[in-house]
Order: structure tokens, then sequence, then C-alpha cells
């Protein structure tokens, strides 16, 4: 086991956290459909979780957690803040700003699980991340599921 390489991968993990975090405030104040606030909450309240589970273990492994996100975290905010005040807060493109940083997290997640990342990684650090990834994509389908299934307003 590395050490470093997991810690590293733990806080790859725990920025994807902390984007989707700050990705479902922001999509919380984008509107103002009441079931879409609820969901997204217990979206970030998830994540608040994975962030929490995610600081304690890199710190038990000797690392010090990031407070960071992702580059890519960042754009994808503020592109969905231009996007949502140009469309007036329309719910399905809302859902697909929600929609393309779930399929960043789900895509982190895997990634982690590849051979390569988990053979640096205890049993338990193991059981974590793919407890956590099982909460991601469940969300990412259920975003999905709504996005699909919403209308576009102009």
């Amino acid at each position: 086991m590395d050490n470093e390489k997991t810690i590293s991968t733990l806080n790859e993990l725990l920025e994807i956290n902390n984007d989707r975090v700050e990705g479902y405030k922001t999509a919380i104040d984008e509107t103002n459909d009441g079931d879409l606030k609820r969901i997204f909450t217990n979206l970030q309240e998830t994540s608040a979780k994975n962030q929490t589970e995610l600081r304690h273990e890199i710190m038990r492994a000797g690392g010090k957690p990031t407070e960071e996100t992702k580059t890519s975290g960042k754009l994808f905010r503020a592109w969905m803040d231009f996007k949502a005040a140009l469309t007036s807060q329309n719910r399905k493109t809302i859902l697909n700003s929600c929609e393309q940083g779930e399929d960043v997290a789900v895509s982190a997640y895997q990634d982690v699980l590849e051979e390569e990342h988990i053979r640096d990684m205890n049993p338990e650090q193991v059981k974590l991340v793919n407890e956590q990834y099982r909460l991601i994509k469940a969300g990412h389908d259920l975003v999905k599921s709504l996005r699909n299934t919403a209308v576009s307003h102009s």
C-alpha cells in the first residue's frame, strides 16, 4: 500500500464532493421548484456526509484533507449560473447542468475503483469508496431520470 497515493486519491474524491456540495447550493438557489429543492438538498447532504467520511479517512492515513474544488467544478458552477440566468430557472436546463456535474462525479469514483487505485487502499477504504460510489451513482441516475421527464420551457 502506498499511503501518499491513497491520500491523493481520497483527496480527489473529496474535491469532487466539495464541488457537488457547492454545485447543489447553486442549483437550490436557481430553482423555485420545491421538489427539486428537496432533491438537491438530499444530494448535497449525501456529499456533505461523504466529505466527513473522506476527511476522517485522509487524516487517519496521515494526510491533510483538501478544502479545494476542482477547476472543472468551478467552471461548471459558473456555467450553470449563467445558463440558469438566461433561461429564467428552466427546470430541464438546471437538471441538464446538474447531470453534467453528476457525470463527472460518477466518472471520478469509477476511475478510483479501477485496480491501479484500489491496490493502494486498505479494505476499509475500498469499502468506503464503493459505498460512496453507490450513493453518487444513485444521485446521478435520479437527476438523469428527472431530466429525461422534464419539459423544456422557452
